[in-house]
């Protein structure tokens, strides 16, 4: 696919994915929804793809919502249907085995704050700005913000931001768990892009399952997200990586990881 609405571009192994319509404040249209799914499955699916640094064009906005045109004449099932393909583009970032970070630059509101929370890390620059807006117009989120949102700040800070439609700040966001760290805006990039390269330095098969597990943990009693552990810690045990890794603790010197 060509992109109309994104900026795609892989540097030494890092996806560097730009939302491009600065004027809208690159809102979520169903053009922005399809290239985004199209560049998940490439990034779940290039091994040349190690990771994702995902960003919004301009200075004002990471993603501002949705584009309104296009929710202003939908009816019920165009609703569901658009609900449904927005929520499985941001299923298939937060479950394609690689890492996800979202450089939050300015507003990330309604679906720009789900989209931000399918991220696996989300860093904030001083300017950036959160919200769940959607009751203002009626309308309740669409894209995972009722659930992610609560399992990411707990129910009484999900149900607050979500009922009242409030923005918050980025030193808000942080207080309450939302963004891991917030930085000066011209550091934001280059910050996100150094945390992402040090997850890249690490195990790439250990990385993976421990999203795995803590993604899929979520939604298991305890009991069943320790067992899902101690599996991954046994599969981990027969890779090349964790003698490696161990190798290199025991000789001090950097491991050389092959994800194998």
């Amino acid at each position: 696919m060509t992109y109309q609405t994104l900026l795609f571009d892989v540097r030494d192994g890092v996806a560097f994915i730009t939302i491009n319509r600065p004027d809208k404040l690159n809102a979520l249209n169903d053009q922005v929804v399809n290239e985004l799914a199209d560049a998940a499955e490439r990034v779940a699916t290039d091994d040349d793809i190690k990771g994702v640094l995902l960003t919004g064009a301009g200075q004002k906005a990471f993603v501002a919502g949705a584009d309104i045109a296009d929710l202003a004449n939908q009816g019920p099932f165009d609703g569901k249907a658009r609900a449904l393909r927005g929520q499985a583009m941001l299923r298939r970032f937060e479950t394609c085995g690689k890492p996800v970070v979202a450089a939050i630059n300015g507003y990330a509101l309604g679906g720009g704050c789900e989209l931000a929370m399918a991220c696996h890390l989300r860093i904030a620059s001083e300017t950036a700005r959160f919200g769940q807006p959607e009751v203002k117009l009626g309308i309740a989120p669409g894209y995972g913000g009722t659930q992610r949102l609560p399992r990411i700040v707990g129910k009484g800070n999900a149900l607050y931001l979500i009922l009242t439609g409030e923005m918050i700040d980025a030193a808000e966001a942080h207080r309450i768990g939302l963004v891991s760290q917030v930085v000066p805006a011209g550091e934001l990039v280059a910050k996100a892009e150094q945390t992402l390269r040090g997850i890249l330095a690490m195990g790439p098969l250990a990385v993976r399952l421990a999203i795995e597990a803590v993604d899929q943990g979520l939604e298991m009693t305890l009991d069943e997200g320790l067992l899902l552990e101690a599996n991954h810690f046994g599969l981990l045990a027969a890779t090349q990586d964790m003698r490696e890794g161990l190798t290199a603790f025991l000789e001090k010197r950097p491991a050389r990881f092959r994800g194998r």
